[in-house]
């Protein structure tokens, strides 16, 4: 089944690391997915606030919260990533030139929010 996560950050795709078994995250993962529980229940609460007509700058400020819980989220994922995966590449000369470029490009896109 597929992750709600995983639909939203990548549309549906599989990505490289999802088809091989080792992820640089493994040992943060318990914290990340705590962390997006906590989101989850901040996006409800903002749905409620919105269903109960709260003050909009109440909304924004919430939205604000989740937003910048969910780069949190983002960058401990993306320095898992470079100290695991990426530095395994190079130390290993086994695609490096491919995880810097799929790097830089994932920096890209996270940069352009």
């Amino acid at each position: 089944m597929m992750n709600l996560w995983n639909v939203v950050l990548n549309r549906g795709r599989t990505t490289e690391m999802e088809q091989h078994n080792g992820h640089s995250y493994e040992d943060i993962k318990p914290d990340l997915l705590n962390r997006l529980k906590r989101i989850e229940g901040q996006v409800r609460g903002v749905a409620k606030m919105l269903e109960s007509d709260r003050y909009c700058v109440d909304v924004l400020i919430q939205l604000a919260a989740v937003k910048s819980a969910i780069h949190q989220v983002s960058l401990s994922l993306l320095e898992s990533h470079t100290r695991g995966c990426v530095v395994d590449a190079i130390s290993n000369h086994h695609g490096e030139k491919e995880k810097i470029d799929e790097l830089m490009d994932v920096i890209r896109k996270f940069t352009r929010s």
